[in-house]
């Protein structure tokens, strides 16, 4: 993908530049003005006030349109100054007008799902798979919305004049399954599109340029980079985003202004990690698909740091015999991570549904770190030792069939459910 970003123009930024420049820039523009290299962190709560006139005015003005002027901050539910900074760079990285920032990408989402719900608007199609809790939130119907599930052939015909979103994850969490953004798009007509960008980042794909209104990812993941921060944000154009905003002031769902320092920070690495940790991924995929303990191997065509594998024998023998890998929920992190999606992260999503959108009982996600490709292999090399007796060896003829090439999708992996 070309690196050149086609943002949104800005004023402060009399050209355009280069994704890995604008990762380790963006949001951080004012900061030789300000006689300061590292970005500060405002921890206030509240500020000062004296003229309640003008206050009051401003309170009107954010209630009506949410958007906060230049002036000084209020309240940390309107608006924090770190996270504005992880804000600006984000939707920068996105190529979109505006990011709103959250305390975590469920909270997003459920952002999302109550301003289109206000507006009359509660019925959601979706395509699965996706992160479970997600397809938890939907299908639980617990916020008052409704959801159809289909296949993404079949959105435009699902389609309602009730219908106020359209959700699709690509790559799709846990198989990797990749849906054509651009037809999807096309499907929704004038319905709004929230495609997940967790998985790809805006390193390998940025949504909007196909359609999508709004971009959603889990911060918490590779955006952070280091396992040591929730978050969640949505990239999106401003109209969007002011609705957002006084969503997040109304239910209080606010990323900490710690947390916004330390996503913007990790934005600066971002392109480096992920490039590197997709280059090691790519080939413990096509190590995989050679391995006759492996049934089969999904890798999408996207590219990117995570690995999902069917494993001929015990999975969760696999999980309980790595030692370099951290046997684990979540995903991005520096360092490699493994899960058996079936028993914890789509645990919530019923069995049957779980099982028709590709998650089975014998698929791991791994997510890869920087770690060196040889040391990480050894790990899995060993943990699928101890998962596959002997006598499953006779089976390595059918297990080479059921292998895929790395850098394409798994036939296997249906993306509709």
């Amino acid at each position: 993908m070309d690196d050149t970003l086609d943002h949104h123009e800005d004023a402060a930024r009399p050209r355009t530049r280069a994704l890995a420049t604008e990762a380790v820039h963006a949001g951080r523009d004012d900061l030789a003005a300000l006689g300061l290299h590292a970005p500060p962190i405002d921890l206030s709560t509240t500020y000062p006030s004296a003229d309640s006139r003008t206050e009051a005015a401003r309170i009107d003005a954010f209630a009506a349109d949410g958007v906060l002027d230049d002036g000084p901050p209020v309240y940390g539910r309107l608006g924090n100054p770190t996270v504005a900074r992880f804000e600006t760079a984000l939707a920068r990285l996105e190529g979109t007008e505006a990011a709103v920032a959250f305390a975590s990408g469920m909270a997003a989402l459920t952002a999302v799902l109550l301003v289109r719900r206000s507006a009359g608007l509660g019925h959601v199609v979706a395509v699965r798979p996706l992160y479970g809790c997600s397809d938890h939130l939907l299908d639980t119907g617990v916020l008052g919305t409704e959801v159809t599930w289909v296949d993404p052939a079949g959105i435009a015909d699902a389609v309602r004049p009730d219908t106020g979103l359209v959700l699709v994850e690509s790559p799709a969490n846990p198989t990797l399954a990749e849906v054509d953004l651009r037809a999807v798009a096309h499907g929704c007509g004038t319905v709004p599109l929230l495609v997940d960008n967790t998985f790809a980042t805006p390193v390998l794909q940025r949504p909007a340029e196909s359609g999508a209104r709004l971009v959603l990812h889990s911060a918490t993941k590779f955006l952070g980079g280091h396992g040591d921060v929730l978050g969640g944000v949505v990239a999106c154009d401003e109209e969007f985003a002011g609705q957002l905003r006084r969503m997040r002031f109304a239910t209080g769902g606010v990323l900490h202004p710690l947390a916004g320092y330390l996503l913007l920070r990790g934005l600066a690495t971002l392109p480096v990690r992920v490039r590197a940790a997709s280059a090691t991924a790519a080939e413990l995929a096509r190590r995989l698909a050679g391995d006759p303990r492996v049934s089969r191997v999904h890798y999408p065509r996207t590219g990117g740091a995570m690995v999902a594998f069917e494993v001929a024998g015990d999975p969760h023998a696999v999980t309980g015999g790595v030692e370099l890998i951290t046997p684990a929920v979540s995903l991005g992190s520096v360092d490699s991570l493994i899960q058996h999606p079936a028993s914890i992260s789509h645990r919530v999503v019923a069995a049957d549904d779980r099982r028709a959108a590709g998650v089975g009982d014998r698929l791991l996600r791994l997510s890869v770190g920087l770690e060196d490709v040889d040391d990480l292999w050894a790990d899995l090399d060993r943990a699928l030792g101890e998962a596959t007796p002997r006598t499953l060896a006779a089976c390595s003829n059918h297990a080479h069939q059921g292998g895929t090439n790395p850098g394409t999708a798994s036939s296997s992996t249906s993306p509709a459910g």
